[in-house]
């Protein structure tokens, strides 16, 4: 059997858990640059706020109904999801990190434990160790357990925790779940087959194999399968290396002159440098880009991007920046107002299939010591701690967060207090 942990409507969750105040109350937090809102609380969503809704649309609802409003707190949201993962390790020995508030265990080994006792002790033992509720799906397939989920999450009478266990609930739940809402249907198949007149998860169970391979290729069959209980995905417990590393942001506000972009994407190559470093691998070509806001036709548009191939592969952030930054001098053109820019690291190797040069000039040796320096001084005293003087201060091109929450658990200034 495999468990789905969700946690309900992480993003809000996280906001509640410092500030009582809002219990009860609709939250919403809002994306990048506060544009539309990506998390919402049952409350908000009752008022009928959408999910992507952009935020000058729902501001007079958001004034109506004293709706909370919060920026997006990522360095929060990702320490709760740790901790969140943490405890989910004392309840199986295989996690499987899905996102940051969601993860997969695998109850196989467990068959003289009473798994509805051990699933509703695990939401009792994460609501109290992190203030963060959460529902668990059950299901012999990890399909079937996301399906599973959304029936815990919707019905209070589960308590948190709803089991597919026998054919009679496999069939059951199918029923009641549309073919959109299965997990490895996408939008385009899901269009098509609604089309056909299947409308729900069972009715896809219902066609034939060979057609559902034919159509939908093997991993369309993948997931036909797993809906009928044989289990076709395995576990991942180990992250997988990214074949491509990207850092990219919307400006704050529109830009035009060259340094203060510099500023933006040496920060985003700081960044994909630490990503690359983290995963112990190293990158042979960096892309830049840079755009301007399509949505502004009144302006010149502008779109370019430029691929820098380094002599050897590297995770110097030095070198990384260095080539990113010749890059958007390339590609750069005065008389267009900027919103957005990108870095991104391809050809990605692990460090050891990494291939030297004979004329490489750089000391690498030295390079590496530096780096570890860099990040074990980031690592501990917090991000950007040490960086480069190229990287600036942020303040003309950093996101708009105007509404951004303390950083509770990661700064001590932000620790809750007592009066």
């Amino acid at each position: 059997m495999y468990a789905l942990v969700d946690a309900n409507n992480f993003f809000c969750s996280c906001e509640r858990v410092f500030d009582s105040r809002l219990d009860g109350k609709p939250v919403i937090v809002l994306s990048n640059n506060d544009g539309c809102a990506i998390a919402r609380s049952n409350e908000a969503k009752a008022l009928g706020i959408k999910m992507g809704a952009n935020f000058f649309e729902i501001e007079n609802l958001v004034r109506q109904h004293n709706v909370q409003v919060f920026s997006t707190n990522f360095v929060l949201y990702a320490d709760m999801s740790l901790r969140i993962k943490g405890l989910l390790s004392h309840f199986s020995p295989s996690v499987e990190d899905y996102s940051i508030d969601e993860a997969f265990l695998d109850f196989h080994g467990f068959e003289c434990v009473n798994l509805r006792e051990h699933c509703l002790k695990l939401a009792y033992t994460v609501r109290q160790g992190t203030g963060i509720p959460v529902s668990v799906g059950v299901a012999p397939t990890k399909t079937l357990a996301k399906v599973a989920n959304k029936f815990a999450k919707k019905y209070k009478a589960y308590q948190s925790v709803c089991m597919i266990d026998t054919d009679e609930k496999r069939i059951k739940a199918l029923k009641k779940t549309e073919i959109g809402d299965v997990w490895g249907i996408g939008r385009r198949y899901a269009k098509r087959l609604i089309a056909m007149g299947v409308n729900t998860a069972y009715d896809f169970t219902q066609l034939p194999r060979d057609w559902v391979r034919k159509h939908m290729t093997v991993m369309g069959e993948r997931t036909w399968s797993e809906l009928h209980g044989t289990p076709c995905i395995t576990m991942e417990t180990e992250p997988r290396d990214k074949q491509s590393i990207m850092v990219s942001r919307s400006f704050g506000q529109m830009i035009e002159d060259l340094p203060t972009i510099s500023e933006a994407v040496a920060n985003y190559a700081f960044m994909c440098a630490a990503k690359v470093r983290k995963q112990r691998c190293c990158a042979k070509s960096v892309l830049v880009f840079v755009d301007t806001n399509p949505f502004r036709e009144d302006l010149p548009q502008y779109s370019q991007h430029i691929i820098m191939n380094l002599p050897v592969a590297s995770d110097s952030t030095m070198e990384i920046t260095d080539y990113a930054l010749d890059g958007l001098r390339k590609i750069y053109r005065q008389g267009y107002k900027y919103k957005k820019a990108g870095v991104m690291l391809m050809d990605i190797y692990r460090k050891s299939e990494v291939q030297a040069n004979l004329f490489d000039t750089v000391d690498r040796e030295k390079h590496r010591r530096l780096m570890t320096v860099l990040d074990t001084t980031n690592d501990r005293y917090g991000r950007n701690t040490l960086k480069l003087a190229v990287m600036g201060d942020g303040k003309k091109w950093k996101i708009k967060q105007e509404r951004l929450s303390p950083c509770y658990t990661t700064r001590y200034e932000d620790f809750p207090k007592t009066v």
